[in-house]
């Protein structure tokens, strides 16, 4: 999340591309992190891996039920255009790659 955040006007547009975290973490926890590290974007909860499920984001774990860390890019016309399952947030070649993926649906 640090990363989106440090590289949000560069790859977000300055905002004019939407970024949505889902996360299985309660709301209030997620309001509460998202405000202590500064991320500009929004912010939402799936404590019922709702969203994860219906995407093919869930993983049932030891430790309980995640979203896994998986990227859609949606284009203007609503329509997945990209999916990167699972992004690799540590490699900074994957940031390129969604710049690109990005770029593509938006134009």
């Amino acid at each position: 999340m640090d990363a989106y955040r440090d590289q949000y006007a560069q790859l977000f547009k300055d905002g004019k591309v939407v970024l949505l975290a889902i996360s299985t973490d309660a709301d209030t926890t997620l309001a509460s992190w998202a405000k202590d590290k500064g991320y500009q974007f929004t912010m939402l909860s799936d404590t019922g891996s709702v969203v994860g499920k219906k995407y093919g984001a869930f993983l049932s774990t030891p430790r309980g039920p995640i979203d896994n860390r998986t990227l859609f890019v949606i284009g203007p016309d609503g329509k997945i255009k990209t999916v990167m399952a699972p992004f690799r947030e540590v490699d900074a070649t994957a940031y390129e790659e969604l710049a690109k993926a990005i770029d593509a649906a938006i134009k």
